[in-house]
């Protein structure tokens, strides 16, 4: 019997719990190494390599380009060399019930093994542990089995801890829709729902779509994404709805995928629908930070305009004398802003509440030694906001090159987990985008941030007398639990001035 190692897709780091498959850097058949890469990913954090625990030949790729994986979740399966390689075939095969569940179980053993000795290989800063490192895991297993004698073709299945009350009944079991439940089954001959991602259990129970009807397509007729997707797009009759006013009525043929989507009206507004898109990602990450900003952050917003005049013509002379090393203007602002934060150390502070030793809720500000300064960038993938460490103790022109770096792997979707999630005061240049300003939603859990519109020509008093001025618009978001209006509006104060008159605080570059 062929010894088939299946690898779980790791936890990536930062609690993630999911990651889009964007590529496979291997096909079945090839000979690979222990940590060679065998897919890219894309979770909420970054685009990430995942490296191979084993060397082998690849026998089975679990999943598509496209498609959402869970943590946990088988990814590859790989047939060490010198064993008999037996590769997996995508269509649907009379498979053995017996062998399958040795299979399976001696898999799932080879990999908990396996993940306890480690690669060594780290993932964007987390890797598979070794030693006697302890293995963390987002969601806790036990193992169960059911025995081959109450049903033919019985599996190994691995359940999620729960209160839950385990029915006798086998067919409710394999029909059963629920998250909490089966994180992996192999396919049952004769049996209902056989599915092997909670992913497509989740997708057939929001669309409705019993897999008690579902042919699988995948081996020995297991339930694949396509085979939810393809019953989904059947044709559906929809009633018509009925409004205060007047009456829509749905095509009898109506289409939902995630492309575009023919004939399909909204019942609502009676428009019809272009498109439907996934929220997943860096999208879906930054619609759950800000939801979250807004809900628990009691927040205030401060402006100022101001006379940029002289950072702007110092940065012009700076670059006449010195055209190749001259920082940019976010690098001066930049400088400006962590000497701000000395000067008003509560905007650089984390408010957090935990639970104390008398089960009450205890809350606490955390300040830090020194400023991991965010700035914002937009990419391809969506805004994220990598961080510039120990920030505040950098010159204008480290500044520039940190600034210059973070924004290529940002947009490249290489930045690391803890470059993406380290900040503790975010800077945001808005005006890039031509746009004066913007009450900025704070970037959960910091307690501030700073953003800076476009520089523009406008009429500006200067000596009492009227004068063309370089101005722009600062505005500060900040939380009001951590400070009040008068520490905010000092700080930004302290930046307005500086932008006014920077050659002193500049002066080190």
């Amino acid at each position: 019997m062929t010894e088939t190692k299946v690898f779980l897709l790791p936890d990536l780091g930062e609690g993630l719990t999911e990651a889009e498959l964007l590529n496979w850097l291997v096909a079945v058949g090839d000979e690979i190494r222990v940590d060679q890469p065998i897919a890219e990913v894309e979770t909420a954090k970054s685009v990430v390599e995942v490296p191979s625990p084993y060397a082998g030949t690849v026998a089975e790729l679990h999943g598509e380009p496209g498609q959402t994986l869970d943590v946990g979740g088988p990814l590859i399966s790989v047939t060490p060399l010198g064993s008999e390689v037996e590769l997996i075939e995508t269509e649907p095969t009379e498979a053995k019930p017996a062998e399958t569940t040795a299979e399976v179980t001696a898999a799932a053993e080879t990999y908990r093994t396996e993940e306890k000795a480690g690669s060594g290989n780290v993932l964007i800063g987390y890797g598979t542990p070794g030693g006697t490192a302890t293995v963390r895991r987002t969601r806790p297993r036990r193992a169960s089995s059911m025995s081959s004698d109450s049903t033919a073709g019985a599996t190994s299945v691995e359940l999620v801890e729960t209160t839950r009350t385990e029915t006798k009944d086998e067919s409710a079991k394999l029909t059963t829709h629920s998250d909490d439940l089966l994180l992996q089954r192999t396919r049952v001959p004769g049996k209902l729902g056989a599915v092997i991602s909670p992913l497509v259990r989740r997708m057939a129970k929001e669309h409705g779509v019993d897999l008690g009807h579902v042919h699988g397509s995948g081996e020995s007729g297991l339930i694949m994404r396509r085979d939810v997707e393809a019953a989904i797009t059947k044709p559906t009759k929809i009633e018509p709805v009925e409004t205060e006013r007047r009456q829509f009525v749905a095509p009898v043929e109506t289409r939902v995928s995630t492309g575009l989507i023919s004939g399909a009206v909204d019942a609502r507004t009676g428009l019809g629908i272009t498109s439907r898109t996934p929220v997943r990602g860096v999208r879906k990450a930054v619609a759950a930070n800000m939801a979250r900003s807004r809900s628990e952050i009691p927040e205030a917003t401060v402006w100022v305009d101001v006379d940029a005049t002289a950072l702007v013509e110092l940065r012009a002379e700076l670059k006449r004398a010195n055209p190749h090393s001259t920082p940019g203007l976010l690098a001066f602002i930049a400088r400006i802003v962590t000497a701000g934060l000395k000067r008003y150390p509560e905007l650089n502070t984390r408010f957090v509440t935990a639970e104390d030793t008398s089960g009450g809720e205890s809350q606490e500000i955390l300040a830090f030694h020194g400023v991991n300064l965010g700035v914002a960038a937009q990419t391809e993938r969506g805004l994220v906001v990598p961080s510039i460490r120990n920030a505040d103790k950098l010159t204008a022109r480290e500044l520039d090159a940190e600034i210059k770096r973070l924004t290529a792997v940002a947009r490249d979707g290489k930045a690391t987990p803890a470059e993406l999630g380290s900040g503790t005061f975010t800077l945001n240049n808005y005006g890039v985008f031509g746009v004066d300003g913007s009450a900025a939603i704070i970037n959960y859990p910091e307690v501030a941030i700073l953003g800076v519109g476009r520089i523009v020509d406008k009429p500006w008093v200067v000596d009492g007398e009227l004068a063309v001025r370089k101005v722009t618009e600062l505005t500060l978001t900040f939380d009001h639990r951590v400070c009040d209006g008068g520490t905010a509006a000092g700080f930004l104060r302290f930046v307005a001035d500086a932008f006014e008159s920077p050659t002193s605080l500049l002066a080190d570059l």
